[in-house]
């Protein structure tokens, strides 16, 4: 045999003992799972039986368990049941007693009724039965007067008779002598009626002829009021004078109601005179002239409007005035409402003198004098400039500007010593630092130096302020305005809680108040107005 043949011969037996030895792997394999199964079939069946006798006790367990709580609930069930019953016994016993008590307490009230309707017959009879007797007494009482007036007339015809025989005269001749004598003493009394009548005449004459004159003095007193209580108002042309005063004088009228302000229309060329006291108002009306001129539209509705937006940008005209005012002595840091007080003292003026220069002033002077003195500088330029800051509403507060400033600066976060310093400049408290003390000095030398301040422009504001007062203390006064120089005061009232009588009463109380109160040249007309407006908007 050659090479080949042994190698194929050695291959074949390899084979051979290779498929040998697997089947003895795969019959041993069959064995051993053969093994595991009887194996895993015994540990199961033993298994399943450990489990059911477990479950049976289990089951047990949970059956004597459950019986517990049954019995348990049953019991719980039939407490509550005897509880709810208990309550519901209780709740109806209580309800019971209650309506008890009410029927008996409606028993009571019935009962008491009854009495008192029981007495309130007695006394309707016992009355009856008096009414009766004194209805009698006064039957027999009228039977005497009937003969009495009888007898009284009969007395009076026989003294008639009498009279007649001794005076020689008849009852028509007695009639026409006493006429005569009854016609002479008519005469006579309306002969004195007559003078008198012409003497009253006279005197209101004269009284009319001084408060004439008085007012042309006062109409060209041009250096103390017209100057401050007056403002112009130029007109592209004298045409626009029509149309400021409108059909029937109805847009003037608005324009004197919206604002407050005495608008003079006369011959002056291209020129309308705004008069009032208060220098806002007159500023207020001055621009809302100007502004209608300007729109074109002139009529009662767009009056009131335009008036009511001059009134906002005023608002912040001021408070640009007082910012500008404050950041001139050097303070930034004021609080911003106090910036708008500070702007309506440019639009105040104190005996004639504008208050806010006079303010200025004052703070200048204080640093100046506490700089020579060695003291805060700063301090009383700051009191200087919050001294009056009380006047810019102190015709609208209760109290001297003092006080209101006081309050005011407390309002918005000012430091103890600046309100120290501004509330002694009139001797009201006892000064406790230098620059209170001059504070005080400064004051008195801006008002004291020639030409601050004229009195009588004081004295006229006062007055007017004094007339707007007692009109606005009256209840349903909506606002009062003072106009021709104080010579007429106009009351605005609310239609829904003043009527018309009730109008002219508060007219002559008013009037009555002027006369007593005030001291006036000439005489002060007082016209109440009552104004009712549906206002409706259109969508």
């Amino acid at each position: 045999m050659n090479l080949i043949s042994w190698i194929f011969l050695a291959l074949a037996l390899a084979a051979g003992v290779v498929a040998f030895l697997m089947s003895v792997r795969a019959q041993k394999a069959a064995l051993d799972s053969s093994q595991a199964q009887a194996k895993a079939e015994a540990d199961t069946k033993t298994q399943r039986e450990r489990l059911l006798a477990e479950a049976k006790l289990e089951a047990q367990r949970l059956l004597e368990r459950g019986t517990k709580d049954a019995d348990s609930l049953r019991k719980e069930s039939e407490l509550k049941a005897k509880e709810q019953a208990i309550q519901a016994r209780q709740e109806a016993e209580k309800l019971l007693t209650e309506r008890q008590n009410n029927l008996e307490k409606q028993e009571q009230r019935l009962l008491s009724k009854e009495d008192g309707l029981d007495r309130k017959v007695q006394q309707v009879d016992q009355k009856t039965k008096d009414l009766e007797t004194l209805t009698e007494k006064r039957k027999v009482e009228l039977e005497k007067l009937e003969a009495k007036q009888a007898e009284a007339k009969q007395l009076v015809e026989e003294q008639a008779r009498k009279l007649e025989e001794v005076a020689g005269l008849t009852r028509d001749d007695a009639k026409k002598e006493l006429i005569s004598q009854l016609e002479y003493a008519a005469k006579m009394d309306a002969a004195k009626m007559v003078r008198r009548i012409e003497e009253e005449a006279q005197e209101d004459a004269a009284k009319k002829a001084r408060w004439t004159i008085g007012a042309a003095i006062q109409r060209v007193a041009s250096d103390v009021v017209a100057e401050q209580a007056v403002s112009s108002v130029q007109l592209p042309s004298d045409d626009l004078k029509g149309r400021i005063i409108g059909r029937e004088g109805r847009n003037i009228r608005a324009l004197e109601k919206a604002t407050g302000c005495d608008l003079i229309v006369d011959d002056t060329p291209e020129s309308i005179v705004v008069s009032s006291f208060d220098p806002i108002r007159r500023e207020v009306a001055r621009q809302a002239i100007l502004k209608l001129l300007a729109d074109g539209r002139i009529h009662p509705a767009r009056i009131e409007e335009v008036v009511e937006k001059v009134k906002l940008d005023m608002d912040q005209h001021l408070k640009e005035i007082g910012e500008a005012a404050c950041i001139e002595l050097g303070f930034p840091d004021v609080h911003p409402k106090l910036h708008k007080l500070v702007g309506r003292l440019n639009y105040r003026t104190s005996y004639g003198q504008n208050v806010l220069e006079h303010t200025k002033e004052v703070a200048r002077i204080a640093e100046y004098m506490a700089g020579e003195m060695g003291s805060d500088a700063r301090l009383a330029r700051r009191a200087g400039l919050f001294h009056d800051i009380g006047k810019a509403i102190d015709r609208e507060v209760e109290g001297t500007h003092i006080e209101i400033g006081m309050q005011l600066l407390q309002r918005y976060g000012e430091k103890e010593e600046v309100i120290h310093a501004m509330s002694c400049h009139h001797g009201d408290f006892e000064p406790r630092t230098v620059e209170a003390m001059l504070i005080t000095a400064a004051d008195a030398l801006s008002a004291a130096r020639p030409g601050a301040r004229r009195e009588m422009l004081e004295t006229y504001v006062k007055r007017l302020e004094q007339l707007e007062g007692i009109a606005n203390s009256y209840k349903g006064v909506q606002k009062s305005f003072a106009m021709q120089a104080g010579r007429e005061i106009r009351i605005l009232v609310d239609a829904g809680s003043v009527n018309d009588d009730q109008a002219y009463w508060i007219a002559k109380d008013v009037s009555r108040r002027i006369e007593s109160e005030m001291q006036y040249p000439g005489q002060i007309k007082v016209t109440v107005m009552r104004e009712l407006r549906a206002v409706e908007i259109a969508r």
